[in-house]
């Protein structure tokens, strides 16, 4: 059936904000800062066939994943679904992520028959589990990282199963919270059945299910023509994660990319084989990466959904680090795997097409997780938050400063709102000056953060990279500076934490956490000596360090550039 072409693009509009209204709904209705301040969430449209139509521009770890998650969601539940009903899951070897994120999908009925689904998918701040929060850096089972929830029925006919939300809610720490958000993504989908159904009435069935095959038709269409454009190569790339959580055996991720006229093939081939730690990555997370990376590199106008899929293939040999059998711990994978996947993969690339690859970012999320008892009461507490860091630099373009890059795009969680419902009080938030690597152009600083404990006692786990091995550059671009993460002890002991760890925190203890800066890209002396002095002024580039790695020679007293010793510096230095 032929739809013109004017449907066509309004239908797709429509569908694309239909999810981003879902991912709007989700936020304003939820009740934990990590999904409503930090937005820590993602939101989708399917059709009929299980096949991704329209996604909002949310979390790239859970969207490349959510296909994955809704049919084999479906697939493994055997009942029969009926107008009403919504499924909820998250079993990482099913739903493709780790146990904090619970998907949820809805069956869109039009006249008896199921015609779409919208589903979504947020970070929970607390699934149960031996730590608070549910990160565990030292986890050798799944076990330990929370409940299991494989696909069932969390509400029937427009009904929550009571009986199924306490038992749930029974196994986690703060089921108040953990309630609000729930009903929060049954909001959210209750919206996209809205507006897909509104679509329906207005063009019907058949034009709705024309325009979506021709929509994925389209995507793939544009998808191919760019890979065409690419040299025809093969490369390889690796790289490492500084330690398992439970050793300090560094693990290697290694990734040959191929392309063929208008496919790819992603070959994991050689990667480690899956650790007893919790950084291995399920095959959901992995295939993020390798959509999250096409996105990438591709015209961002095109359309994300089931069709980008198709001139893709990814070879992941079963029980290594990217697709791990159970019950290997995973909740590490999500958040740290992820982004050395990215890393390795754009290293790939980066000797296939190098003017469209930046420098590694910051490499981590970052994640932080700590909770307890609040002091007089026993009622549980539980926070979340990943920290932004460096993007790294890009050909024509210095990296961002203090983002959340790759396989997150979640906000800093703003103090204000930590400090209103946890016993944190926060003493430093500020750019983490010379931490960005230098290169003729310069990669992202990363953030400095801390904070007092207020409450008698917590528990604080961290789970992140980087400490070791810093992001690299590209092209004679010098690296970002690593991360550092310690605990300063109410008595003034600086306490240095491994970036996996779980440990025990006292009132008054004061946590602090300096993040990865982004690589540089190029040669760093052949940075514009303006662009330095403005870096210096704006406390990112020390005056020592404008000089070191720059060659660039500061007049503090004028604040201006010595050009003269500049010129003499950077020619003896280049001799």
């Amino acid at each position: 059936m032929n739809v013109d072409p004017v449907t066509l693009e309004v239908i797709k509009g429509a569908l694309i904000y239909t999810a981003e209204e879902m991912g709007i709904i989700l936020r304003n209705s939820a009740y934990s800062p990590n999904i409503k301040e930090r937005m820590d969430f993602s939101c989708t449209i399917f059709d009929g066939k299980k096949r991704l139509v329209a996604q909002a521009e949310h979390i790239p770890v859970h969207l490349g994943s959510m296909q994955l998650a809704v049919q084999n969601g479906l697939e493994k539940f055997k009942g029969e679904l009926e107008e009403g009903d919504m499924l909820l899951l998250n079993d990482p070897y099913i739903s493709g992520t780790h146990l904090p994120d619970l998907t949820l999908i809805h069956p869109i009925f039009y006249n008896g028959e199921i015609i779409a689904y919208a589903a979504n998918k947020a970070h929970h701040s607390d699934v149960g589990g031996k730590s608070p929060g549910s990160m565990a850096g030292d986890a050798t089972e799944i076990f330990q990282e929370g409940i299991i929830i494989p696909p069932v029925k969390l509400v029937k006919r427009r009904k929550i199963d009571r009986e199924l939300t306490n038992l749930i809610l029974s196994n986690v720490r703060t089921p108040h919270a953990r309630l609000g958000d729930l009903r929060a993504q049954i909001a959210a989908n209750l919206r996209g059945e809205k507006r897909v159904l509104e679509l329906i009435k207005k063009y019907g069935v058949k034009t709705f299910e024309a325009a979506v095959e021709k929509i994925m038709d389209y995507s793939e269409k544009r998808i191919r023509n760019e890979i065409k454009r690419m040299p025809k190569e093969s490369c390889s790339a690796e790289d490492y994660l500084e330690n398992t959580g439970t050793t300090n055996k560094r693990v290697k991720i290694k990734v040959t990319v191929t392309v063929k006229e208008d496919e790819l093939i992603i070959d994991y081939t050689g990667t480690d084989k899956q650790v007893d730690g919790p950084v291995n990555a399920v095959l959901g997370v992995t295939l993020s990466g390798v959509y999250y990376v096409l996105r990438c590199l591709t015209d961002p106008s095109i359309p994300m959904n089931a069709g980008c899929f198709r001139p893709i293939r990814v070879k992941v040999p079963k029980g290594c680090l990217m697709n791990p059998v159970p019950p290997a711990p995973v909740a590490g994978g999500n958040v740290e795997t992820s982004q050395r996947n990215v890393d390795v993969l754009l290293k790939a690339f980066s000797k296939i097409i190098p003017e469209k690859v930046c420098a590694a970012c910051q490499g981590t999320m970052n994640n932080v997780c700590v909770g307890g008892l609040k002091d007089g009461k026993g009622e549980a507490w539980t926070f979340y938050e990943t920290i932004a860091g460096g993007f790294g630099g890009r050909h024509g373009m210095d990296g961002v400063d203090a983002v959340h890059s790759h396989m997150t795009n979640t906000m800093n969680t703003p103090i204000e709102a930590i400090e209103t419902i946890y016993p944190l009080r926060f003493l430093t938030y500020k750019l983490r000056e010379d931490s960005g690597g230098p290169g003729k152009w310069r990669g992202g600083v990363g953030l400095e953060r801390s904070w007092m404990l207020l409450a008698s006692s917590a528990v604080l786990s961290v789970l992140a990279e980087r400490t070791k091995i810093p992001p690299w550059g590209l092209f004679g671009g010098k690296p970002g500076a690593k991360g550092e993460y310690y605990l300063i002890k109410a008595n003034g002991k600086r306490v240095k934490l491994k970036s996996k760890c779980t440990v025990k925190m006292e009132k008054g203890d004061i946590f602090v956490v300096r993040t990865p800066g982004g690589g540089g890209y190029g040669k760093p002396f052949e940075r514009n000596p303006e662009l330095v002095l403005r870096d210096v002024i704006n406390g990112l580039v020390s005056p020592e360090s404008a000089q070191k790695d720059y060659g660039v020679v500061i007049d503090l007293k004028n604040m201006k550039v010595d050009w003269k010793s500049t010129k003499r510096l950077r020619l003896r230095r280049k001799h």
